[in-house]
């Protein structure tokens, strides 16, 4: 079957002002203008766009949660549904939006998550751990531009190893593909999302089983929650390995059509070490 471009007439518009550095004004007060120089980049981008390149990634950039990020090769490409993680948050610390809040984000790639909350809760602060150097670089300009970056940091590091200190929110949107599907994915998924972000092992919960514990270790017992994004079909393991981790008041979120997208918990007290 042949890819489709849901909205062809919208991403036309987009792909064509950015080639010619115009504005949707523009197409509308002269929409015969000549395109000059900018023809053959707007060829490039077309051609770009029929082979399956997001329309995001050719722009270089993402809204997320109403903010503009840019996005690079290096990153998982934002999407809507992790914005259950934000909603999901807020309703949690719905009587605390107010208050010096610790956030932690492992795995930040862009930054969005980290970038969304820190919008959202404007008296906290935040830090974003990823393994890709690259990802990490990413991020802090993202949180830069928004004018996050005072209260945010942005580490290299494997999930929560070397961390230390208590966060009242941690968050995270892990690798959850098994490695047997990727080839199977959406050619704008599987030919342009970097492979680290997509990879969650042969049965796609290898990162949970590597990060739910170190979470447990991060979260501050009874006022800490934690909120994770699971793929399809994989809200109750993850959430059993939570219940393993000491976590309760363990719930399972859906995105806005309704698949469990979500897993979040708080810990009311310290798992004893054995």
């Amino acid at each position: 079957m042949r890819d489709i471009v849901e909205e062809p007439a919208r991403e036309a518009g987009l792909l064509l002002c950015a080639a010619g550095g115009l504005k949707a004004s523009d197409l509308i007060g002269a929409p015969e203008a000549p395109l000059g120089a900018a023809a053959r980049r707007v060829s490039e981008f077309a051609a770009r766009r029929a082979a399956g390149e997001p329309l995001s990634r050719i722009l270089g950039r993402r809204e997320f949660w109403s903010l503009s990020l840019a996005i690079s090769p290096d990153v998982l490409d934002p999407r809507p549904e992790t914005e259950t993680i934000v909603a999901a948050a807020l309703a949690a610390f719905a009587e605390r939006r107010g208050q010096a809040l610790r956030v932690l984000e492992l795995g930040v790639g862009s930054g969005a998550l980290l970038a969304a909350l820190l919008s959202e809760f404007p008296a906290s602060r935040g830090l974003g751990v990823d393994i890709s150097q690259s990802a990490a670089a990413v991020a802090r300009g993202n949180l830069d531009r928004l004018g996050l970056g005072e209260r945010a940091e942005v580490r290299v590091g494997d999930w929560g190893v070397g961390l230390d200190g208590l966060f009242d929110l941690v968050v995270s949107n892990p690798p959850y593909v098994r490695s047997g599907e990727i080839a199977g994915l959406a050619r704008e998924v599987r030919d342009h999302d970097p492979r680290l972000a997509l990879d969650g092992g042969a049965d796609g919960l290898e990162a949970y089983r590597a990060v739910v514990p170190q979470i447990a270790r991060l979260v501050a017992p009874s006022r800490g929650w934690f909120f994770v994004e699971v793929g399809a079909g994989q809200a109750e393991a993850v959430k059993g390995l939570a219940a393993e981790a000491g976590f309760a008041d363990l719930a399972i979120l859906p995105d806005l059509v309704g698949i469990a997208r979500v897993v979040g918990g708080r810990l009311i007290a310290r798992p004893t070490r054995r």
